[in-house]
């Protein structure tokens, strides 16, 4: 059968009766006529769905051509093209009820072909050289590891659209419990302090986390929430980027050989429909794609008497005493699991902490209870001292815009884990002269 009279005959059959006089009868109709293949074929989509799957007409499409009644009907072409009418099935979460295109076009306040040009369906933006085409500022760093991060922030009108999606839909989708990162009530605090003074402590990276969340599996959350497949295509498409083939030849390679063919795979992942690390919606959807993930891992701390959170790429593991001699099996029975679910380590980020050392995650130390470091404080104490006296300009030798701001965000984070030293930081900076 070919593919177009099997999606017209899914059209069709979805928008009649779903009984087997009432299918055959839309397939007269698709058909302009009722050949002898037609009742086999209705009597075996019937089997194989009881009920109409009106949330999913592509699927059906497939089905109906795989049905042995379809091999009869290799020279049969449709009179009649219906449009599929598609409606959610399930809502779970309680998310904003988008059954069609149309209703979604009509929830973000865009035309049909608005939609259509924001969910960039057919990937334009890959090749093209011309910016009005393409929906991403492109722009890199060099990380501190001496990788290249990509960056893709989405312009205006697009990153308007993706906050709403993030604050109207996606965040009503919860995450595992063990994802501790942009998440309602989620924190660094929250990710390390399971963690506090136990015996080791085992830290893990991610490999290009977002770039890592393929398209597919995007759509797969929307579908899992309930949204019909068009819904649920268009949706992906809005929250996932492909990087302009010009944008990434652009891009420099890292200094460190050794880093080459990370990189390497990063431009590999990122020619691919992925979450973009710059827009508003990455977080969230990163954490939902990586449910399974958090599934199996938490299963697999419980199985060593351990425990495991996340947040965004770093992975967090701790246990008792025992642990020290059989952290290397554990980090084996990891690593399958990462690439089972799609992902990679990153090896060179990879530390087993016992607490005879230093054990920290995520900029806090962990050994007794989540703080910062005291040489951190002490550096920062010493930062604000010499502003002081020789006066704010003195300290900031790497042109950071907005210093006195900057040293206000690196007190608060120190006060959020130890107030007594944040107030005695916030006093030292309350005696600074900014117009120094």
């Amino acid at each position: 059968m070919r593919p177009e009279l099997a999606r017209a005959l899914a059209a069709g059959f979805v928008a009649g009766e779903w009984t087997r006089a009432g299918l055959e009868a839309s397939g007269a109709v698709v058909l302009g006529r009722r050949p002898r293949w037609l009742p086999p074929l209705a009597r075996q989509v019937l089997e194989l769905y009881p009920r109409a799957p009106v949330d999913r007409p592509r699927e059906l499409a497939t089905n109906i051509a795989s049905r042995p009644a379809a091999a009869k009907a290799l020279r049969a072409r449709a009179v009649v093209l219906p449009i599929a009418e598609t409606r959610m099935l399930t809502n779970r979460w309680r998310l904003p009820a988008l059954d069609g295109l149309g209703d979604l076009a009509a929830f973000l306040d865009l035309a049909p072909s608005e939609l259509d040009w924001f969910a960039d369906p057919r990937r334009l933006a890959r090749l093209t050289r011309q910016s009005p085409l393409q929906h991403y500022r492109v722009s890199h760093r060099v990380a501190p590891s001496g990788g290249i991060r990509v960056l893709e922030a989405p312009k205006p009108r697009l990153k308007a659209l993706q906050r709403r999606l993030l604050r109207e839909v996606a965040s009503l989708v919860p995450p595992h419990d063990a994802a501790r990162g942009f998440r309602p009530g989620g924190s660094v605090r929250s990710y390390a302090a399971p963690h506090a003074g136990r015996s080791v402590v085992l830290h893990l990276d991610l490999e290009a986390f977002f770039a890592s969340v393929t398209v597919s599996r995007v759509y797969g959350i929307w579908r899992t929430a309930g949204y019909p497949e068009p819904v649920a295509h268009a949706l992906a498409g809005l929250v996932t980027s492909v990087l302009p083939l010009a944008a990434w030849r652009a891009i420099p390679a890292p200094a460190d050989d050794g880093l080459l063919d990370a990189h390497w795979r990063l431009g590999r992942r990122l020619a691919a429909p992925h979450l973009p690390q710059g827009a508003p919606t990455s977080p969230a959807m990163a954490n939902l794609a990586a449910f399974a993930l958090d599934v199996r891992l938490t299963a697999l701390a419980r199985s060593w008497g351990g425990r495991y959170t996340r947040y965004a790429d770093d992975l967090a593991f701790s246990g008792e005493r025992g642990w020290g001699t059989g952290t290397s099996r554990l980090v084996d029975a990891v690593e399958r699991i990462v690439v089972d679910e799609g992902f990679r380590l990153n090896p060179r980020k990879t530390g087993v902490m016992p607490r005879a050392g230093r054990q920290a995650l995520a900029g806090l130390v962990v050994n007794d209870r989540p703080h910062v470091s005291r040489h951190d404080v002490d550096l920062l104490r010493a930062i604000l001292h010499n502003c002081r006296v020789h006066g704010p300009s003195s300290q900031n030798r790497d042109d950071v815009p907005a210093f006195e701001e900057h040293l206000r965000g690196r007190i608060a984070w120190v006060a959020q884990h130890d107030t007594l030293r944040g107030a005695r930081l916030l006093a030292l900076h309350r005696e600074i002269d900014w117009s120094r």
